[in-house]
């Protein structure tokens, strides 16, 4: 029997899909969970085979939650509806061994669990392409500015908490906006956050 615990922030889809796998013969769903944070505390305490779980959610953002499960000998799928790039980058470096999209046939999901229970990789066809594809242009220090920008900081503060010059700090600001070929601050955040590239 495979043991499954599900991580799903909106209560229907997580009754669904509870339903749907525990009509599956070989499959039990032993924990439910509507957060990342209850999603590593349920598998902590029921080691389940696989965990399945939404991206977006409140507290520990599945993403983070697979990063933490990693070591816990329970197998990751993620089932989100964002084919964004930088998310499934970093799902595959948090070990991850499914990513399918909430708008894949239902009986796929059953089995994709089959198939990583028996030591495969399964993807969502639509993100193959994102495997080969770009990655994140910016350095570590300009992301740390990035970060600092999107909490509210100006200039000065972020020179301050980076112990840098502000004209440094504007340099980086440049380069940000030069490689990712937007006008301003916001449009840089914005288009992070459409890549799925933002922490």
């Amino acid at each position: 029997m495979i043991t499954i615990v599900i991580a799903e922030d909106q209560k229907m889809l997580l009754g669904a899909f509870g339903s749907l796998l525990n009509l599956e013969e070989d499959m039990e769903v032993v924990g439910k969970a509507s957060n990342g944070d209850e999603a590593i505390e349920l598998v902590k305490a029921l080691k389940p085979d696989v965990c399945i779980m939404d991206i977006e959610m409140p507290g520990k953002s599945g993403l983070e939650a697979a990063e933490e499960i990693k070591g816990l000998n329970c197998k990751v799928i993620i089932l989100t509806t964002f084919a964004r790039t930088g998310y499934f980058q970093r799902a595959l470096k948090a070990g991850v061994r499914g990513y399918l999209l909430k708008d894949s046939p239902s009986e796929e999901l059953a089995s994709s669990i089959r198939g990583v229970m028996e030591g495969r990789r399964i993807i969502a066809p639509e993100l193959m392409d994102d495997i080969y594809s770009e990655e994140n242009p910016l350095t570590d220090r300009e992301r740390e500015v990035l970060d600092l920008i999107a909490d509210g900081k100006d200039t000065k503060e972020i020179a301050d908490q980076l112990s840098i010059k502000t004209g440094t700090v504007r340099n980086y600001i440049s380069a940000i906006l030069e490689k990712l070929g937007v006008k301003n601050r916001i449009e840089a955040i914005t288009h992070l956050k459409e890549k799925g590239w933002f922490k």
